[in-house]
């Protein structure tokens, strides 16, 4: 079958309407008398009524970035990191251009997420504290974060003096 065939079976199955009486469990919890959940769920307190009053909305302090699939914003938001530099101009981007459904959204938001990565590295050297990422990713344990703060500086160290070496071998004389 080739893919035009393929494309027009898909076409005529999307135009004909699902007979629910044609699909196995379909409508299985409908009837409250045969229900599947009844030990677990008790429906003693429904009264069928499934409105509810919506809570009150959190007021952020920061920017919030909201889906454009979304009429209004959930009563509860992540305040903890805003969007921030590079990486919240990707974000900003990735929200306001593309809907969820879009891999264009997830892709920028995944490039902004490994930028905010390199961000949060620059801002640590800036204000002097040195990572330490065999203990921060978990491969060693806290009590054993000494050793492996200066396990990681050797191997910066090895990794520095190597690319000096490199560049200085290269140069012409």
């Amino acid at each position: 079958m080739t893919q035009t065939d393929q494309a027009e079976a898909a076409a005529e199955t999307a135009e004909r309407t699902i007979d629910p009486a044609t699909v196995v469990g379909w409508g299985v919890d409908a009837d409250p008398e045969n229900d599947p959940t009844w030990p677990m769920r008790d429906r003693t307190w429904d009264d069928g009524d499934t409105r509810w009053a919506r809570g009150p909305l959190q007021t952020p302090d920061v920017e919030i970035l909201e889906s454009v699939e979304h009429l209004r914003t959930p009563a509860a938001v992540g305040t903890s990191t805003p969007p921030r530099g590079l990486s919240g101009m990707i974000r900003r981007n990735a929200y306001a251009r593309f809907s969820e459904s879009q891999w264009g959204h997830w892709l920028l938001l995944m490039l902004a997420d490994r930028i905010d990565t390199v961000e949060g590295l620059m801002e640590d050297l800036r204000r002097g504290k040195a990572p330490n990422p065999l203990v921060e990713m978990g491969y060693v344990r806290r009590a054993r974060s000494r050793e492996a703060a200066v396990a990681t500086g050797a191997v910066a160290g090895v990794v520095v003096l190597g690319a000096l070496y490199l560049l200085k071998r290269r140069r012409p004389r």
